[in-house]
């Protein structure tokens, strides 16, 4: 079987058809790609142990150039963003064992960003993304025999 091509919509906090699922309490942003609620992807979200260190990474997003990309850390993986031109920024994600870039503009992926500060919570009902990614990584085979 072959796997699907995605093509992901730039994404705008203006949408008409909505896309953010919403955010679990790790800051993983959970996108519905193209819109299709049977294809929702969590991806990594910033996080951040300090408000000093939530304006350090907001002021380097915020003069990342054309060409120029930053990396975030987190425990288990790293996640990087791509600045394609002066308002599109791009996000990395695997769907269906293909490398999809998720298009935001400034505003948007900023709004993101900042539900790093240590003072955000997330909404009641997204508490459950938190458990569906938790789901997930059991189902995940940890080791295999070589």
């Amino acid at each position: 079987m072959v796997a699907s091509f995605c093509l992901s919509p730039r994404y705008r906090l203006d949408d008409e058809l909505p896309w953010l699922e919403g955010i679990d309490p790790s800051r993983n942003y959970w996108i519905m790609v193209n819109g299709d609620k049977n294809l929702t992807v969590a991806l990594p979200g910033l996080v951040v142990s300090s408000k000093s260190e939530l304006k350090q990474a907001i002021q380097q997003f915020r003069s990342l150039q054309p060409g120029e990309q930053m990396t975030l850390t987190r425990i288990a993986s790293n996640f990087t963003i791509h600045c394609i031109g002066s308002n599109c920024y791009a996000v990395e994600a695997e769907i269906n064992n293909a490398l999809v870039w998720h298009l935001f503009d400034r505003e948007t992926l900023d709004s993101l960003l900042m539900t790093a500060h240590p003072d955000w919570q997330c909404a009641p009902k997204d508490i459950e993304l938190g458990r569906k990614l938790l789901l997930r990584s059991f189902e995940q085979m940890a080791a295999t025999k070589g």
